[in-house]
C-alpha cells in the first residue's frame, strides 16, 4: 500500500468501524436468553431483572428420593414413558420447539388462528417476549437445584435426543417449557376469552408433553404452571407488555371478523392431546 493512499483509508476504516459499532447498539439491549437448554433467542423480555419472579423463594425444594411424592413422581414417570412412539410421542417432540417463528404457533388450534410476525406483529411480539420472562422466571430455581431430568435417571431415550447433552446441564425444576406454556395459555385467555377452555386446556397438556418426552418429572411440571403464573401477574405491572396485549386483542377481534382460522388439522392435534399419563395431576 502507498504512503499517499494510506491517510484516504484510514477515515474510511474509521467510518466502517464506527457504523458497525451503532449497528450493535439497540434501544433496550437484547440479550441472548437461553430457553431451557438448547433454544436460544434475541428477543427481550419485558421485565427487568428486579420484576422476575424469585423462582427460589416461591417454590419448595423438589420431592425427595424415597418420599411419596417422588413416588408419584416415577409412577407419573413410567406412565408417560409407556407412550414413546404413539403419535402422542411425536407431538411432545413438536411441542418441545419454542424457538420462533415456529414457537409462535404452539397454541394455533387453541386460538383457532394462525401467528405471523407480519399479519399479527403485536401477538408474535407478546408471545415472544412473554416467554423470556416465563423462563426466566425459573432459571434461579433450576440452577440452585439441578435436579436430574428423568432420562439421566432412568436411561431411556427423550423425544429430543437432539437436545439431551445440553439438558444434562440445565436443572430439571421447575420445568422453563410448562412456565411459558401456562404462562401463554393464561395471557391469550385474556385476549381470546371466546377460546379461554380450549386454551388453558392446551396449557395443560403443553406442560405434559415434557412428561411424555421423558424430560421432566411431574413436580416440575406443577411447579413450572405456578411460576408461568407468576410471571404473568409481574407482566401485568408493565406498560409495554400492556400495550402489546391490547393490541394483539384487535389482531385476534380482525382475524375473528375476517373469518380467519388455524391451518393446522386441530381434530387430528385435539384427539392426540386426550391421551395422557393416567396418574398426571
Amino acid at each position: 500500500m502507498s504512503s499517499s493512499a494510506a491517510p484516504v483509508l484510514r477515515p474510511l476504516l474509521t467510518v466502517a468501524v464506527l457504523v458497525a459499532l451503532a449497528g450493535c447498539t439497540t434501544t433496550g439491549t437484547p440479550r441472548t436468553t437461553a430457553v431451557e437448554a438448547s433454544v436460544t433467542t434475541k428477543a427481550v423480555g419485558y421485565l427487568q431483572a428486579d420484576a422476575v419472579p424469585a423462582s427460589l423463594a416461591l417454590v419448595p425444594a423438589p420431592p425427595a428420593a424415597g418420599s411419596t411424592g417422588f413416588a408419584l413422581d416415577e409412577q407419573v414417570s413410567r406412565e408417560a414413558r409407556a407412550l414413546r412412539g404413539s403419535p402422542r410421542f411425536a407431538q411432545a417432540h413438536i411441542d418441545a420447539e419454542l424457538g420462533f417463528p415456529a414457537g409462535a404457533n404452539q397454541f394455533s388450534c387453541a386460538i383457532d388462528m394462525d401467528v405471523d410476525a407480519v399479519k399479527t406483529p403485536a401477538l408474535y411480539r407478546l408471545l415472544e417476549r412473554s416467554r423470556i420472562d416465563a423462563s426466566s422466571a425459573t432459571r434461579t430455581a433450576k440452577k440452585h437445584y439441578q435436579r436430574a431430568r428423568p432420562f439421566m435417571v432412568n436411561g431411556e431415550p427423550t423425544c429430543t435426543p437432539d437436545d439431551e447433552e445440553g439438558l444434562r446441564g440445565n436443572g430439571s425444576y421447575p420445568s422453563g417449557h410448562t412456565s411459558i406454556g401456562w404462562a401463554w395459555a393464561l395471557i391469550l385467555s385474556e385476549i381470546a376469552p371466546d377460546r379461554a377452555d380450549a386454551i388453558q386446556l392446551r396449557g395443560r397438556n403443553y406442560g405434559e408433553s415434557r412428561l411424555v418426552c421423558n424430560v421432566h418429572w411431574q413436580s416440575d411440571i406443577l411447579e413450572g404452571r405456578f411460576m408461568g403464573a407468576a410471571a404473568v401477574a409481574r407482566l401485568h405491572d408493565n406498560a409495554a407488555f400492556n400495550k402489546d396485549l391490547l393490541a394483539a386483542r384487535r389482531e385476534i377481534a380482525a382475524a375473528r371478523k375476517a373469518g380467519l382460522h388455524s391451518a393446522r388439522d386441530c381434530a387430528a392435534e385435539e384427539a392426540v392431546l386426550k391421551v395422557r399419563p393416567a396418574s398426571a395431576l
